[in-house]
């Protein structure tokens, strides 16, 4: 089985948060930033895989700090682990204050995405090779956050057949 190191496909985006990505607070939605996290959690994916690839779950986007208009926001983000045909990344969002430099820890999320063949179907994924102190944590971590991941799909399965939904159209 082929195995890439995180390097080969951590990806960093930078933005500048304007007028139009802001709330009423006069800070960015985080809508906005979920898409920002989705849209780089997918290119870590492709490049890891060299293949198309679909967001399977968002597990967690934890907000811990507001981004204001005017600042900066940089997005980090690597695969965590990977499955047969699954990866997960982790992103961690930074915010800066252009202006004094000051930089905090603003948002961290885990991601998980499947990669497909020309079919459309699932197709293996290489392996990852963990090269710092945090992506070792990170992937020793992974098999935790896989459990819960398919306990929290096995209660939203059993809430959606109870929701009946075809019945009530």
């Amino acid at each position: 089985m082929n195995v890439k190191t995180t390097q080969e496909s951590r990806t960093i985006q930078a933005s500048l948060v304007q007028p139009s990505d802001t709330n009423y607070h006069g800070t960015i939605f985080g809508g906005t930033m979920m898409a920002y996290i989705d849209e780089v959690a997918a290119i870590v994916a492709m490049r890891h895989s060299r293949r198309p690839v679909v967001t399977a779950s968002i597990d967690s986007i934890d907000f811990l700090a507001p981004v204001k208009m005017g600042h900066s926001i940089c997005l980090e983000a690597y695969v965590s682990s990977t499955g047969r045909t699954s990866m997960e990344v982790f992103v961690k969002v930074i915010s800066e204050n252009l202006q004094t430099g000051k930089r905090i820890l603003t948002a961290t999320s885990f991601l998980t995405f499947v990669a497909l063949d020309e079919e459309g179907n699932p197709t293996e994924v290489p392996a990852i090779a963990p090269e710092t102190e945090e992506e070792e944590r990170l992937m020793a971590t992974a098999e935790e956050r896989k459990k819960m991941r398919k306990e929290r799909k096995g209660n939203l399965q059993d809430f959606v057949s109870q929701l009946n939904i075809e019945k009530n159209i």
